[in-house]
């Protein structure tokens, strides 16, 4: 992929602090139009990652660029393109949630004063909050602090939306809303990069993925292809597991493992490598095998994470 095909492009995007390396060697390619998903474990570089994007924090060593733009070069000529949230919102809390988007609103030179109201009426609309646009934000939960936070983002459209940890302290409806917020705005042509630690989210609402692990980006690849590059994996259910393990065994499979049912059946299972699926099924019909079902299904997003980073995720 070009880099006019790409929303943020990094090479050789490293951040030391002191004898401690935060991010390393980073290249990372967001195709435009997409929903990517930064996804690794709390303190695996992510949240500095995103502060180097947005010229928060200057790199030790490489490039970014944003909107086909160098960075932090041209920030002032990118950034009122981008809306971002990171590490979580901060606000007044004796201000009412309308209040401190107005305060915001009035803060940037780009905004259009007399627009100001039907933008922050529109952005608190698309959040849930405007039954909550009164009352002071001390007062708010930190889910209504989230969304408040994504809203400060949706006060101008921009063409890249950065999000670190949208959904954190969210309940599962806020959860879906903010899933269906970020694909309303890839719909409309808005590239999103969404920073989570959490699987379930990544996997409902991104089309793209990075994968961090201690600094470095270990994989990155449409979320199908992502899957796709662990392989098919075949799952037999018989009673007939030795003759199903060798039947598979002579077609060429790999990795063949069998496992004991509570009952008299069991599972086979095998990588299906370059073999076709359609020829499984007639192999163990031959060799005698009774099969009381059959599957082809590609990796878990779970098991291709932990092969990966040789870590957990967290998958609530």
């Amino acid at each position: 992929m070009s880099e006019g095909g790409a929303a943020v492009v990094t090479s050789g995007l490293t951040k030391t602090f002191g004898h401690q390396t935060a991010v390393d060697d980073l290249a990372l390619e967001v195709p435009t139009g997409s929903v990517y998903g930064f996804l690794g474990p709390n303190g695996s570089g992510k949240t500095t990652t995103i502060r180097m994007l947005l010229g928060l924090v200057h790199p030790t060593a490489g490039h970014v660029r944003l909107l086909d733009e160098p960075m932090p070069a041209h920030a002032n000529r990118v950034l009122p393109r981008v809306g971002a949230l990171v590490e979580g919102p901060a606000f007044h809390l004796h201000l009412n949630g309308r209040d401190n988007l107005r305060r915001l609103d009035a803060a940037d030179a780009t905004a259009e004063a007399r627009t100001s109201s039907a933008r922050i009426g529109a952005a608190l609309e698309r959040v849930g909050l405007t039954a909550a646009a009164r009352k002071r934000v001390k007062n708010y939960s930190l889910g209504m602090k989230q969304r408040l936070g994504i809203a400060a983002a949706l006060l101008q459209p921009h063409d890249l939306l950065v999000l670190d940890e949208p959904t954190n302290g969210l309940d599962p409806q806020g959860t879906r809303e903010v899933r269906h917020l970020v694909a309303g705005l890839a719909h409309d042509g808005t590239t999103v990069l969404v920073s989570s630690h959490l699987l379930a989210e990544v996997e409902q609402m991104c089309s793209h993925v990075g994968v961090m692990s201690r600094g470095r980006l270990v994989a990155q690849d449409s979320l199908a292809g992502l899957r796709r590059a662990h392989g098919v994996r075949v799952r037999v259910t018989t009673p007939d597991l030795a003759q199903a393990t060798q039947a598979l065994t002579v077609l060429g499979l790999d990795e063949v493992a069998s496992s004991a049912g509570e009952g008299a059946s069991g599972q086979v299972t095998a990588a299906l490598g370059d073999h076709p699926v359609e020829a499984v099924v007639p192999a163990l019909v031959s060799a005698g095998v009774r099969v009381l079902g059959f599957s082809a299904d590609s990796a878990s997003l779970e098991e291709r994470f932990v092969e990966l980073t040789g870590e957990g995720f967290d998958v609530r």
